[in-house]
């Protein structure tokens, strides 16, 4: 019996305050499996010094941004400092159609949005820090921020916290290592369930 064993994709949000050190664990994901891609988000902001449309962000004017959101070709969107962002639909439909995974940089509120317009494709994992002291020691150690920065990131990572019930996974980031291992794990385990391999059925019947 010869069939197509091919499953479906899914969406893999990784979500933390800043300095949980979700950055890292996603650029460790992307390094160590193949099937797993970085959603390229749409952007009213300028380019920096760099960065390519359509590697590092699409980039739109807010006139643009808006036509595409009117038209429901975005999957979510938000504003951020005054900028707009957001998930172009198109890219990510195609890439879980054709069994591949995307990994999502977005935030709580992005991951709520994102569970709505994909309810049965959305794996959602929130990273929390070891503690609110060690959040601040590493966003200290950056070098880069004002105190008052430091103040609001801290204030926005306790309130970041709070959304913790709205996700299926919740990983304490105290060992780097061991957090990539968790989250490679539950990708794995996301990638069997029943839903996302409609050949299964037809497999079982051919047993006789």
């Amino acid at each position: 019996m010869t069939m197509a064993m091919k499953r479906r994709g899914l969406c893999l949000v990784l979500v933390a305050p800043s300095g949980a050190g979700k950055t890292s664990v996603s650029r460790a994901l992307l390094a160590r499996d193949e099937e797993l891609s970085l959603s390229i988000s749409a952007t009213t902001r300028a380019a920096r010094p760099g960065e390519v449309h359509g590697v590092h962000y699409h980039f739109h004017s807010p006139e643009e941004f808006e036509a595409m959101e009117g038209a429901g070709l975005l999957l979510e969107s938000a504003h951020v400092y005054g900028k707009r962002y957001g998930t172009p639909r198109a890219p990510v439909e195609a890439a879980l159609a054709e069994g591949r995974d995307v990994l999502f940089d977005v935030d709580w509120q992005g991951h709520l949005l994102l569970r709505q317009a994909m309810p049965e494709d959305v794996v959602g994992i929130f990273l929390l820090p070891p503690s609110i002291a060690e959040l601040e020691r590493r966003l200290r150690a950056r070098g880069t921020d004002s105190e008052e920065e430091i103040i609001r990131r801290m204030g926005k990572a306790r309130d970041d916290a709070s959304h913790w019930r709205e996700f299926d996974h919740v990983l304490i980031n105290t060992d780097f290592a061991e957090t990539v291992d968790t989250v490679s794990a539950i990708l794995r385990a996301a990638r069997t369930a029943r839903s996302r391999n409609p050949w299964i059925g037809e497999f079982v019947t051919g047993m006789g």
